[in-house]
């Protein structure tokens, strides 16, 4: 199964609704943004992350337009260093190529030793956005199904 289907598939059985918009491939938000321009929903960015010892791995979501400050995430895992982890541990973890990361990666995460981190900030968005795992579409999803989503992959 292609990875668009397996997310889309999945959301069926779950019965999440969502909207999903196709464009050429885009490898940054900001280029996915010219295409989704319009459409209700905060337009978030998905971060692979690891400890100094690569023994922990996080997915943090937040607003694409907002920087994340290593050393308040840092804090907030209590993990000694921070940094974004390599294209290797992104495939191996979560099946995924760079520019493609999301929270449905959490799918292909067999592990699920994956923890997901949202920026407060866009919890009160009625909407977010995604890559279903495919840089060809933005996928929309009301925030309590994205947190549905991934309590149910464990995250």
């Amino acid at each position: 199964m292609d990875q668009l289907t397996l997310v889309t598939t999945t959301l069926d059985q779950m019965g999440i609704q969502y909207q999903i918009v196709s464009h050429p491939a885009v490898t940054t938000t900001e280029a996915a943004d010219a295409y989704i321009e319009g459409i209700e929903g905060v337009r978030t960015k998905t971060m692979f992350l690891t400890n100094k010892k690569k023994t922990a791995f996080y997915l943090l979501v937040m607003d694409d337009a907002k920087r994340l400050d290593f050393h308040e995430f840092k804090d907030l895992t209590g993990a000694k260093r921070v940094k974004m982890a390599s294209s290797e541990a992104l495939k191996e973890k979560l099946g995924l190529e760079p520019g493609v990361v999301s929270i449905f990666g959490l799918l292909n995460n067999q592990d699920r030793d994956v923890q997901v981190y949202f920026d407060k900030a866009i919890l009160s968005e009625a909407r977010m956005s995604f890559h279903p795992n495919v840089n060809t579409r933005t996928i929309f999803v009301a925030t309590d199904d994205v947190l549905a989503f991934v309590k149910s992959q464990g995250g």
